[in-house]
């Protein structure tokens, strides 16, 4: 994954794009396209729609780029767009994204081992046990989760998305992984329970 521009190359980059420098436009697609694909895939779980409103999304900042103004806030205001793209399709639809988590978060599942599970099915039942947790959050509380692990965006970024103080975000976002690894430790404990049940009658 291309990394994110730094704050005067993305500036001398936007205004080169805006001029139809199409080297310059390339830069910023790949620099920015995944981390707003990835983003949109944990929140829908459909990478067909996730790639048509990443493409979407570039269209529209391309079509508003000639009056745009870097003035730091460029990428919040990229994956502003893809946001609200997802949301009116998802409205359209007459259904809810599905979260789904992304491998970038499982770091989180530290929850209870099994030790009669091999390395490859432990990381497996980990992550199943991560999807549960994480639609027991809020859906506020899944869309820090993902804008920060799935897309990687940084605090200051989510703020400007969400229109919310960074303390507020920052605050939400420990509560949120909190509750994952209650969520997960308490699954886990809950296995091993009904595992040993099963050995002993």
């Amino acid at each position: 994954m291309a990394n994110s521009l730094e704050k005067q190359e993305l500036r001398d980059t936007l205004a080169a794009a805006a001029t139809g420098d199409e080297s310059a436009w390339r830069k910023i697609i790949d620099a920015y396209s995944y981390r707003v694909f990835a983003l949109l895939k944990s929140k829908c779980g459909d990478e067909e729609l996730s790639e048509e409103i990443t493409q979407s999304t570039f269209c529209t900042v391309a079509a508003k780029l000639a009056d745009y103004t870097e003035s730091g806030k460029f990428v919040s205001w990229l994956f502003q767009i893809a946001v609200n793209r997802l949301r009116d399709e998802m409205r359209r639809r007459k259904r809810h994204a599905v979260p789904m988590e992304n491998e970038m978060i499982g770091v989180l599942a530290s929850g209870v081992k099994d030790p009669d599970l091999g390395e490859a099915d432990e990381t497996q039942l980990q992550i199943a046990r991560l999807r549960e947790a994480i639609r027991q959050l809020s859906s506020a509380d899944q869309d820090i989760i993902h804008m920060r692990h799935s897309a990687g965006l940084s605090y200051k970024q989510i703020a400007d998305i969400l229109e919310e103080p960074l303390g507020t975000v920052l605050a939400r976002q420990h509560r949120a992984l909190a509750k994952l690894r209650t969520f997960m430790e308490y699954a886990g404990n809950e296995e091993n329970d009904a595992v040993r049940g099963q050995s002993t009658s």
